[in-house]
């Protein structure tokens, strides 16, 4: 992997964290019930995880 590769799929790790602990906060899940948004952990992980998926679909595989 180069360093262009884990860069990019950190900083999406970033944003996706960011948004993720946002999207509780603003957001969140009033009964408590939700999987994912009613503890901030959860939304914070779960936002890191699709960020950093996200974010890795644009690098581009080396040509052999």
């Amino acid at each position: 992997m180069t360093r262009k590769i884990v860069l990019l799929t950190a900083i999406g790790i970033a944003v996706g964290a960011i948004a993720g602990y946002m999207y509780y906060s603003e957001i969140g899940c009033v009964s408590g019930t939700c999987a994912i948004t009613s503890k901030p952990l959860n939304s914070t992980l779960y936002g890191a995880l699709m960020g950093g998926l996200l974010f890795n679909m644009f690098v581009k595989s080396p040509k052999k």
